[in-house]
């Protein structure tokens, strides 16, 4: 069970509505306050048929590139055209077009190709739908509704601090219209956190995920500690599933140290480029072992 809150009415104990939530940054367990957003209400809605809107990942930095790319490239060929180049205006059609290639292959990637990726990823946990999953670094909720449609006795808990340049448009409000629209609302929540102190007791959750997130945290340290907490609030027996940059190589070591077995690193596939022929995102799973 996770111990969440609903913030407290007057006149009533912190027992009743407040947040028992604690974490690394609180070793003693006294009660602390977090940001939550969720249980989001229930009432009139969207059907659960309809998709919600999970913009570019990077796109703040990767969209005004590849703009500016096929401008000036344009910008060549028109000029070397116009003044005979033709070898120029040769190569630089051909430029463009891999551009233009490599930011299809970057748009597949993340508007269709990582949810490819991660319905897989999800339905190899088999969760029989009453689980405890927290997404570290949800963004406006693609991976974590993904499981949220897999857990209706189940709890689909998202941690971010939502900041626009890891992903266009990224925001709490984006996440909890998301989970909205896609129907899943009674079973989501949004907290304001973290990964490097993630404000649960240990032991909370069955499975944790976090897609192309930390890479994100500054410094080797940082990103240590991110993986630490992982662990930290998986419940023994639990699993783990990052999916990061390819360098992530090194996050097992790290894990075993946390105290996970069954460590495996998978290079994934085409669909997971992101513009860049070759160059695989990196799955790692982990099974945290029993005391």
């Amino acid at each position: 069970m996770i111990d969440f809150c609903y913030p407290g009415r007057t006149g009533e104990s912190a027992d009743s509505f407040g947040p028992i939530i604690t974490g690394s940054g609180n070793p003693s367990g006294k009660l602390r306050h977090v940001e939550l957003i969720g249980e989001v209400a229930q009432g009139c809605g969207d059907s659960a048929a309809e998709r919600g809107k999970y913009g570019i990942d990077g796109g703040v930095i990767v969209i005004p590139v590849f703009g500016a790319l096929e401008v000036g490239l344009a910008s060549i060929v028109l000029w070397a055209i116009r003044h005979r180049k033709r070898g120029i205006a040769r190569l630089a059609g051909i430029v463009a077009m891999a551009g233009a290639g490599s930011a299809a292959s970057y748009l597949y990637s993340t508007s269709r190709g990582k949810f490819a990726v991660w319905a897989e990823v999800l339905d190899g946990l088999y969760l029989g739908g009453d689980e405890n999953v927290l997404d570290v670094g949800c963004g406006r909720g693609a991976v974590l509704l993904l499981a949220a449609h897999r857990l209706p006795e189940g709890r689909a808990v998202g941690a971010d601090i939502w900041r626009r340049q890891d992903q266009s448009g990224n925001s709490r409000a984006a996440a909890e219209h998301n989970a909205a629209v896609e129907g899943v609302r009674d079973r989501v929540d949004l907290v304001n956190a973290d990964a490097r102190d993630l404000p649960f007791r240990s032991a909370s959750f069955d499975v944790v995920v976090s897609s192309l997130t930390i890479h994100n945290i500054p410094g080797s340290d940082g990103r240590r500690q991110a993986l630490y907490e992982a662990v930290r609030v998986l419940r023994a027996g639990g699993r783990l599933r990052i999916v990061d940059l390819p360098n992530a190589d090194w996050y097992p070591e790290v894990l075993r140290d946390a105290g996970c077995i069954n460590v495996t690193v998978r290079r994934l596939d085409w669909r997971t480029w992101f513009g860049v022929p070759g160059h695989h995102q990196t799955l790692v799973a982990a099974t945290k072992a029993y005391d």
